[in-house]
């Protein structure tokens, strides 16, 4: 685990961040491979409506599950491209350093908090309008 003491993305703590991020990528496609056996075993056929409309729903989510893990596999492949080209854990906006707790809490950040607030406040303005 890295430390705040260590100079800030040193090999270290790119190769740790490397393998988390790599590690969460085999864990969401191996249950996106769970997902789509459990669809393709599922049943649509049921006599039952009650059954069949639960099945469906069930369906539905299982899709919308699968479809936010295909999004987040995408972000998760620019994180280790930026790991490769040097810019992970650096503000997009900014180019400051994200900071090392926010980037263990959220390896795919690519905002320092303060960057990520201002969006917030910015997203939350243009509704109000």
């Amino acid at each position: 685990m890295p430390s705040e003491a260590e100079a800030f993305m040193n090999r270290k703590m790119r190769e740790y961040f490397r393998r988390r991020l790599i590690d969460w990528r085999a864990e969401l496609l191996r249950e996106s491979g769970q997902t789509l056996a459990s669809l393709q075993q599922e049943s649509l056929n049921e006599a039952d409506l009650t059954d069949r409309a639960s099945l469906e729903t069930d369906r539905a989510l299982e899709l919308h599950t699968r479809e936010r893990y295909r999004k987040l596999l995408t972000i998760i492949e620019d994180a280790l491209r930026r790991i490769d080209d040097g810019t992970y854990g650096y503000c997009k906006e900014t180019g400051e350093a994200i900071g090392l707790r926010r980037l263990i809490a959220r390896p795919i950040a690519t905002l320092s908090l303060e960057a990520q607030e201002m969006h917030e406040r910015m997203e939350r303005t243009h509704r109000e309008e």
